[in-house]
Parts: structure tokens; C-alpha cells; sequence
């Protein structure tokens, strides 16, 4: 983890701020298909895209982020280039994809995916540390009449490689209800977030896709019986919980791509809190990353205020290292 300070930050500024607003504005990063190919870097304006409604019905753009529902084709002019369809949803939604037709030639190659998840740069949301790959990406190439699959959380790919021309898909994007939500990846400018573990050993997290000021609301992490708040037993919110034995504790930090295990922590902390009043976080990389390690011993939870860094005169609380 870099260690920030007033010093350090001037020296750093011109080129940080440079690079994390070009983050601000869209996402650099590279969409690599690791389950069909190793493709050649590409630009993915994920923060711009996402945000365009996308009347259209017919998949032309390479790379596409952010579908409304509906039903889609794609059609293929035979460039045979490695393409991918970013979904993601709302905190509190899974997302389900049904193909409803597929013609992919797979003497030629021909190939598509779908991933419970995103996958940047060779690296997945959620990271494989926190949820196994095994069941999350299904290949299939050929002729379908009807395939159905659905996210575990807000994120989902669709992958594919279509180098015959004329053949393609037709898919249905519907977005519902997740009533346990466990890992969560964030495209909104702010908004308050939630995560449990709903009393289970699993690690859940909250990803934003931009540079972020975090602020915790409420935590109960690490408490027997701390899903019912009581201010005479309140511990206040403790830090460096990882580093004390803790077995469930909250990391806050920020790194270049969506590897968890690259993860730059600021701190980790645990305890009980219903209204802590801690400065924010003010997290400069690339993505901004909130990890609860859950054993299972304990029902966990904390609230998190988080909101994009758009001023870039703010003294940050940690600084990811820019990438060579």
C-alpha cells in the first residue's frame, strides 16, 4: 500500500490526477477473453456506456455495456473478432439471459460464453478467491433452440466469437429480484449500500468502477448478536482487525482491476457501531473496493455512503501506485 502524504501527493499529482480522471470519465481497462481466447487489449468506456439507453435491438457495437431489458440479435459480418456484452443490474437484482436462438459454427472456431460476473484485463468479478469459477462460465457453440442462465449478483458477460458471417444469436435480458445479495458491483455516481453475509461463511464485496469517497454508516462485523443493536454493548468501529486474529472483518481500499488478491488496503476494520462518526475514505485508484470477510460465526453487516471523487484537489487516504 502506498503511504500518502502531503509531500507524496504533490509529487504524484500530475500524473495521477491525469490518469484517475481519465478513470472518472470511462473506465480504461482491457476486456480479455479468457474463456474463449487471449484477445488483444481493447478499450471499454464502461462509465459512459452504461449509462446510454440502448433502444436499438441489434448488437453492432464490439463491445457493449449495459442493456435494458428486452430481446436482442446479433448477427455476424464475419470479422471473427472477440466481443462481449457487459451486463449489470441494480444492487438488489440478478440478472437472467436466455437464448433463444444459436446458430455458431464450431468447425470455424465459433464460440460464446456466458459468465456469472465480469471479466477485465484476465482479471473476474468476483474474484475466484471469494467465489469459485467452477459453474460460472458455460461455453457452447452450434445450434440451440433455447439456453437459460442466471447471475449469482448484478453482473453478468456474454462472450463470443462469431467468425462465420450470417450466423448469430437472439437473446432475452430480464433483470430479477435477489433477496440475498453478496457481492455487488457499482456504476452509479453515489448511493448507500448494504452488505450481509445472512449468517453463512462467504466473502461479499462492493465494487465501484470509478475513484471513491467511503463512508461508513453502520457496521455490526464480528459481534455475536449484532444484528440487533444495543448502544450498551456498542464496541465502536476498531481497526486493523485482520492484523489483530479477527476472523471477520471489512477491507476498504482500491486497486487497478477487479483481482481482490491486489487489493491496496487502508485499513480493515470490524466491531459494533449504529452511527459512527468516522471521516471518510477517500480512495484514488482506479476501482474502489469494500471486501467482508465472513466466518460464519457471526451475522455480519455494514452500510456504506459511497460517492465518486470528482474533485482531485481532495487529499486522498490512499493512492493505488500507477501501473507501468
Amino acid at each position: 500500500m502506498t503511504t500518502i502524504s502531503q509531500d507524496g501527493v504533490k509529487a504524484a499529482r500530475t500524473c495521477s490526477v491525469i490518469f484517475v480522471a481519465l478513470v472518472a470519465v470511462g473506465l480504461l481497462c482491457s476486456a480479455h477473453a479468457s474463456p474463449i481466447t487471449k484477445a488483444d487489449s481493447q478499450r471499454l468506456d464502461i462509465t459512459a456506456a452504461s449509462r446510454a439507453k440502448r433502444n436499438s435491438r441489434i448488437i453492432e457495437e464490439c463491445m457493449l455495456v449495459g442493456l435494458e431489458e428486452g430481446t436482442y440479435f446479433y448477427k455476424s459480418r464475419g470479422t471473427g473478432d472477440v466481443c462481449g456484452v457487459y451486463l449489470i443490474s441494480q444492487p438488489d437484482e440478478a440478472i437472467q439471459v436466455s437464448f433463444d436462438y444459436l446458430d455458431v459454427d464450431c468447425d470455424v472456431n465459433g464460440l460464446v460464453s456466458f459468465v456469472d460476473g465480469w471479466e477485465l484485463g484476465g482479471e473476474l468479478f468476483p474474484s475466484e478467491v471469494d467465489a469459485p469459477l467452477e459453474g460460472r462460465v458455460h461455453e457452447f457453440c452450434g445450434r440451440l433452440k433455447k439456453k437459460v442462465f442466471q447471475s449469482s449478483g448484478n453482473a453478468a458477460l456474454i462472450q463470443y466469437r462469431v467468425p462465420r458471417r450470417g450466423n448469430g444469436f437472439k437473446i432475452t435480458v430480464r433483470y430479477t429480484k435477489n433477496p440475498t445479495p453478496c457481492n455487488i458491483l457499482v456504476d452509479d455516481v453515489s448511493g448507500l449500500y448494504t452488505l450481509r453475509n445472512h449468517g453463512r461463511r462467504s466473502n461479499c464485496s462492493i465494487t465501484t468502477i470509478f475513484p471513491a469517497s467511503v463512508t461508513i454508516a453502520q457496521i455490526a462485523v464480528g459481534i455475536k448478536g449484532s444484528l440487533v443493536p444495543n448502544r450498551a454493548i456498542e464496541t465502536g468501529v476498531l481497526s486493523r482487525c485482520e492484523k489483530r486474529g479477527s476472523r471477520d472483518y471489512v477491507q476498504i481500499g482500491g486497486a487497478q482491476g477487479l483481482d481482490v488478491t491486489k487489493l491496496e488496503v487502508e485499513d480493515s476494520v470490524c466491531g459494533l457501531d449504529s452511527n459512527p462518526r468516522l471521516p471518510a475514505s477517500h480512495i484514488l485508484c482506479g476501482m474502489t473496493t469494500v471486501r467482508m470477510v465472513s466466518s460464519g460465526l457471526t451475522d455480519n453487516s455494514i452500510t456504506l455512503a459511497i460517492s465518486q471523487i470528482s474533485d482531485f484537489d481532495i487529499m486522498p487516504t490512499l493512492m493505488c501506485d500507477l501501473p507501468l
